[in-house]
C-alpha cells in the first residue's frame, strides 16, 4: 500500500508513458499523412469520437470502482482478522486455567494458544501471496521493485512460523495443503483437550469455538478473492476500448486543426498545428491509459504489488498487541514502509 501523500513523479509518468509516447508519434504520423500526402478523408468530425471517449470513461470508471471494491473488501476482512485475534487472546487469558494464572502449566498453555494464532495469521498471509501473478511475467519495473524490497516481503515460511510453533508442529503443519486451516483445527482440538482436563469451562469453550468459526469464515473470504480473478471481460475490454479511443483521437483532432493546414501558405505554417495536436493526443492518451492501469493495478489485493493490502504490517501489529497481552517485553518494531510502500 502506498503511504506517500504525493505519488512520486516517476510513478505518475511511468503508468502510461510508453502509450503516451506512442500516441504522440501516431498523432504526428496522421498529421503528416493529412498535410503532406493529401489524405483529406482522414479528417473525422470530433463529436462522434468525443462520444466514444465519454463511453470509454464511464466503462473504465465502472471497472475502477469494481477493482477498488475488491481491495476494500480485502482490507475489511483483514480488519476483522485483527479484531478477532485480539478477542481470541483476551478469551485465552481470561478463560484458560482460571485460578492458576501464575502457574507454569497455565502460562505455557496460554502462550501456546496465542502463539498459534500468530502462526495462523502469518500462514494465511503467506498462502495468499503464494504463486503471485507478478512471478509469471513481471514487468521490468516490478522485477526491480521486488528485487530491492525482497528482504522486506518476509516470505520465508519456516522463518516466519518458527517463532510461534514447536519444531514438531511446524513440520506437521507444513505437510498440509492448507496449513492455515490445519492450525485452526489444532486450536479446536486443543480447546477440547482443555475441557476434558477441566482446565477450561464448557461454556467458555463454546464461546472460543465461535471465534475459531469466525476465523475460518475470514480465511474463506480471503481465499475467495484470491481464487476468483477479476472478470476478464471487464478488464480486457477496458484495455481494448482505451487503446481504440487513443487510436482514433488524432483523426478527430484533425477536424480541429485542418483549417489551419488548408489556410497555410508556407511549410512552417503547415507545421505549426502539429505541436498542439501532438501534445493534445499525448495528454488524452495518458489520462485514459492511466485510469485504465490504476484499475488493473488494484484488482488483486493479495498480490505483491505496491497497492496490496498491507498484510505484513497488519500481522506485525497483531503480533505486538498479542505478545503485550501475554506480558512479553521483547517486542518487534512496527513494520516500516519501504520507499513509501507498506507491505
Amino acid at each position: 500500500m502506498i503511504l506517500s501523500r504525493r505519488i512520486p513523479a516517476r510513478l505518475v509518468l511511468g503508468f502510461g508513458l510508453p502509450i503516451t509516447l506512442g500516441a504522440m508519434a501516431w498523432a504526428a504520423f496522421v498529421y503528416a499523412l493529412h498535410a503532406y500526402a493529401g489524405l483529406g478523408f482522414l479528417r473525422v468530425p470530433f463529436l462522434p469520437i468525443s462520444t466514444i471517449g465519454t463511453a470509454v470513461a464511464f466503462y473504465v470508471g465502472f471497472k475502477n470502482n469494481s477493482a477498488y471494491e475488491r481491495f476494500w473488501e480485502g482490507r475489511k476482512i483483514w480488519g476483522g482478522i485483527v479484531n478477532a485475534s485480539r478477542t481470541w487472546a483476551n478469551n485465552v487469558l481470561s478463560y484458560v486455567d482460571v485460578g492458576d494464572e501464575e502457574g507454569e502449566p497455565g502460562r505455557s498453555t496460554r502462550r501456546e494458544l496465542v502463539h498459534r494464532q500468530l502462526a495462523w495469521i502469518n500462514a494465511l498471509r503467506l498462502q495468499l501471496r503464494r504463486r503471485s501473478r507478478f512471478e509469471d511475467a513481471p514487468a521490468r519495473s516490478t522485477r526491480r521493485r521486488l528485487g530491492r524490497h525482497g528482504s522486506h516481503m518476509r516470505n520465508d515460511w519456516e522463518q516466519e512460523l518458527r517463532p510461534f510453533l514447536s519444531a514438531e508442529e511446524l513440520a506437521e503443519v507444513s505437510r498440509n495443503a492448507n496449513p492455515a486451516s490445519h492450525l485452526l483445527l489444532t486450536q479446536g482440538r486443543r480447546l477440547a483437550g482443555l475441557v476434558k482436563a477441566q482446565r477450561l469451562d464448557l461454556f467458555h469453550q463454546i464461546s472460543m469455538m465461535e471465534i475459531v468459526r469466525e476465523l475460518y469464515d475470514l480465511q474463506g473470504k480471503c481465499e475467495r478473492i484470491k481464487a476468483t480473478p477479476f472478470p476478464r471481460q471487464y478488464a480486457e475490454y477496458s484495455r481494448v476500448f482505451t487503446r481504440a479511443f487513443t487510436f482514433l483521437v488524432p483523426f478527430g483532432l484533425l477536424d480541429v486543426f485542418a483549417d489551419h493546414v488548408e489556410a497555410s501558405m508556407t511549410t512552417l505554417q503547415t507545421l505549426a498545428p502539429i505541436i498542439p495536436m501532438v501534445i493534445a493526443s499525448g495528454l488524452i492518451a495518458w489520462v485514459f491509459t492511466t485510469m485504465e492501469v490504476i484499475g488493473d493495478a488494484s484488482e488483486d489485493p493479495f498480490e505483491r504489488s505496491m497497492n496490496d493490502v498491507p498484510m505484513n504490517a497488519l500481522c506485525r501489529t497483531i503480533e505486538i498487541d498479542l505478545r503485550q497481552m501475554l506480558g512479553e517485553t521483547e517486542l518487534p518494531e512496527p513494520e516500516p514502509p519501504v520507499d513509501g510502500i507498506l507491505y
